[in-house]
């Protein structure tokens, strides 16, 4: 029966929302692939058509989902390829977790664990603790990192386990709290060129008989969040990095693979008022709210307590056709932040009271409280294709 034209749309079912593949084609589920593929103790081997070998490099290009790879085959020849699999190489998408964003994804990543187990739940999440809104990014206020994720990662469980184990990134995360949770183990190199760092990670590969090393490189999604995913500065960077993979891969030792993926994809959006929605200007989804967190595609909203209920119901009339609003129980159950039900009890305060995902090319900015996130043209953490589906790209030598 057709809706009558004065009765308000019904808000977006939950149940529609794209859901991770925790626990078989995740993020979360790669190095501990990997790892089990090389003997490491205490992982389990979770994407069953992955086949490690002796040394295992993981190259993480950060911002670079799957759909723009696709959708820009002049641009990255050589990483178009690896989509059909020629040049003896083998490719297809999994999925980032929620929120589709790098502090998650890369702990996601690091541990081998859902954002619910590790607790790194989004851009920026309350501590419990304090009640203070955390930039888990840029770990800021500070934390005691090992108690905010006292996990061990998948990096020291190979390390023990008698894998040469490498980092080879920009010197500047080297001491970071978000390194130290989510990347430590076995040794960090630090190189401030791609090239570089390419060439370092491949001598590392050979460095062992068993070898497991990551690499990673950030500067597409500086350029997408700047410029958009639809500038030339973006499609330059994306031109580069597609010159750092083929490098790699010419270089590496035998017995090995190389792993491409990304934290999350990105996607544009338009700066008119229908497309961004500035929460500091609208009091009907302030009213209640103690604390926004998170960011723009995948809010936390923190209610004054006893306010929670009558959040989450404004938060679904005015956002429902465009985001999908859940309670937190409501996105627990659903197995938005890890399998379905599960959370850790010290996480489950992290997450917002309503957490909202977008569904549409639309964000909630803050144009007070967040002037910089506010002003990114490219964004990203929600749970569709072009944020979620971020690519595994092997290529065995």
């Amino acid at each position: 029966m057709a809706q009558p034209a004065w009765q308000d749309p019904e808000p977006l079912a939950l149940d529609t929302a794209p859901l991770p593949e925790y626990g078989s084609g995740s993020l979360a589920d790669l190095l501990p692939t990997l790892a089990a593929g090389m003997g490491v103790p205490g992982v389990t081997a979770a994407i069953p058509e992955l086949t490690p070998t002796d040394r295992n490099c993981v190259f993480l290009i950060d911002g670079l989902g799957w759909e723009q790879i696709k959708a820009h085959p002049d641009e990255a020849p050589y990483l178009h390829s690896l989509l059909a699999g020629s040049r003896g190489g083998t490719g297809r998408p999994i999925t980032a977790g929620f929120p589709a964003t790098t502090a998650t994804s890369l702990a996601s990543v690091g541990t081998g664990l859902p954002p619910a187990a590790h607790g790194l739940p989004g851009y920026t999440a309350r501590n419990p603790q304090t009640g203070e809104l955390m930039n888990q990014l840029r770990w800021k206020p500070w934390t005691d990192p090992h108690v905010w994720q006292p996990y061990p990662t998948v990096f020291q469980l190979a390390d023990a386990a008698g894998v040469h184990t490498a980092q080879v990134s920009s010197p500047t995360f080297q001491h970071t709290p978000l390194t130290k949770v989510a990347l430590s183990g076995g040794t960090f190199h630090g190189r401030l060129t791609g090239e570089d760092r390419m060439d370092l990670a491949a001598a590392q590969l050979a460095a062992g008989d068993r070898s497991l090393v990551y690499t990673y490189y950030s500067e597409v999604d500086g350029k997408g969040h700047r410029f958009g995913v639809d500038s030339d500065a973006w499609r330059g960077q994306l031109m580069y990095v597609d010159r750092l993979v083929q490098r790699l891969a010419e270089q590496l030792p035998p017995r090995s693979a190389l792993y491409v993926t990304a934290d999350h994809g990105m996607i544009d959006i338009p700066f008119d008022e229908e497309s961004r929605i500035d929460f500091d200007e609208d009091w009907e989804l302030g009213a209640g709210v103690a604390l926004l967190g998170g960011e723009g595609r995948a809010r936390h909203v923190y209610a004054v307590p006893g306010a929670e209920s009558d959040v989450l119901t404004v938060w679904r009339e005015v956002l429902g056709e465009q985001f999908w609003v859940a309670s937190r129980d409501e996105a627990i159950a659903a197995g938005w932040f890890g399998q379905p039900g599960a959370c850790d009890e010290r996480v489950y305060g992290r997450i917002g009271d309503v957490v909202a995902a977008a569904h549409a090319d639309v964000v909630i900015t803050a144009s007070r409280n967040e002037p910089h996130e506010s002003a990114m043209v490219g964004m990203h953490g929600s749970m569709t294709p072009v944020e979620q589906l971020v690519p595994l790209l092997e290529v065995r030598s």
